[in-house]
């Protein structure tokens, strides 16, 4: 049987291993931010009933341009002080990755180059490297914040053609505010002109607002989002961003034909509509957030702030033994690479205080 390495693979993708997290079946999965309550049983229906109705005509394609998705997702983003878009201004595929593999499709590929501030998403480089750009790795401060001045000094120097900033960033939990933001657009801007991708996965769950008002007179600004997280809908795979309509004119040259699947639209329209159920989970994840942060540092852990569903924690000399103990105890958390630090997704409060007893336990022994 022939390996990965006896086929003629891209160099660039030799030695590079998959994006994933470890699916394991324990009492207690916090390891992929995902949010732990499941969807009510009215949105339940809701999601039976279009899905029966788009079920009907599944011989024929979906629409191919998912305008009335796209026109609830506007009003979805209009609701809480955003700017008042039109469908024109949305686009939406099959989960944020999709989306930002279309934006690097349409602005990056071969001769280009993207930069991203790591620790940040894993899949930006991983998506960057699969679509033929470059990947720069610019720098990031002690405290995992954004060294605007650093950060000005990279991108002049590397002129990248598309720049990503997370906010609030994976895996650390920290939040980008405006000021660093719009410094860091203005310096894509004098150095290329470049896009500037604003990847808002988990802004739902910030006690900031969402730079989303920033795409205003700013044409190569995008903001990626998901109903994967705040609207418990990882299952679902739904992306999508706000930009210019040129942007989303682009994105249009490289999608897939019926890249998404009527089902799809379906069931996004459906928790569109259950919008303040959902959200309501929201307060109840940040809350145990906090608490989260608390009692790890009262366990004696150091604890980045976090502006996410998740905590990043540490420091541990061995940080694969700790992950292993925690999973001894039935708790499964993530390993992101981080030296020193694990990061832990806000689950139910029984979760929560499992894991809890198990880093007390863990903690503990390393004391001995």
């Amino acid at each position: 049987m022939a390996g990965i390495d006896d086929l003629p693979i891209r160099d660039e993708l030799r030695g590079k291993s998959p994006y994933g997290a470890p699916q394991l079946d324990v009492p207690v999965r916090l390891n992929t931010n995902e949010n732990p309550y499941p969807l009510p049983e009215p949105l339940v229906a809701s999601i039976a009933e279009r899905v029966a109705e788009a079920a009907r005509s599944l011989n024929r394609y979906p629409d191919r341009d998912a305008i009335e998705l796209r026109t609830e997702l506007a009003r979805y983003l209009g609701r809480s002080g955003g700017p008042r878009l039109g469908a024109e201004s949305i686009w939406a595929a099959n989960g944020s990755n999709e989306v930002l593999q279309q934006l690097l499709q349409a602005f990056g590929g071969p001769g280009r180059t993207a930069i991203g501030f790591e620790p940040s998403y894993s899949m930006h480089a991983l998506i960057s490297r699969g679509t033929g750009t470059g990947w720069i790795t610019g720098p990031r401060r002690e405290d995992f914040g954004i060294d605007l001045g650093a950060a000005r000094s990279v991108i002049a120097e590397h002129r990248p053609d598309v720049v990503f900033v997370t906010s609030p960033n994976n895996p650390t939990g920290t939040a980008v505010d405006t000021e660093t933001v719009l410094g860091l657009y203005e310096a894509a801007q004098e150095a290329g002109p470049s896009m500037f991708v604003l990847d808002e996965a988990y802004v739902e769950f910030s006690h900031r607002p969402s730079l989303l008002p920033l795409i205003e007179g700013r044409p190569r600004l995008v903001v990626s989002r998901t109903m994967s997280k705040a609207f418990g809908a990882a299952g679902l795979r739904l992306g999508y961003l706000a930009a210019d309509p040129a942007v989303v004119d682009a994105l249009q040259l490289v999608r897939l034909p019926y890249h998404l699947s009527a089902v799809t639209q379906a069931t996004a329209l459906a928790a569109l509509e259950h919008t303040d159920t959902l959200l309501g989970y929201v307060d109840r994840l940040r809350a145990e957030r906090d608490r989260l942060v608390t009692e790890l540092r009262a366990a004696g852990c150091e604890v980045t702030e976090s502006d996410a569903n998740f905590v990043q924690f540490g420091r541990f000399d061995d940080v694969q033994a700790t992950w292993r103990a925690l999973l001894d105890r039935g708790v499964l958390v993530r390993d992101n690479g981080v030296p020193g630090r694990l990061r832990v997704t806000a689950g139910t409060p029984a979760e929560n205080d499992a894991f809890l007893d198990a880093v007390r336990a863990v903690m503990k022994e390393n004391d001995r």
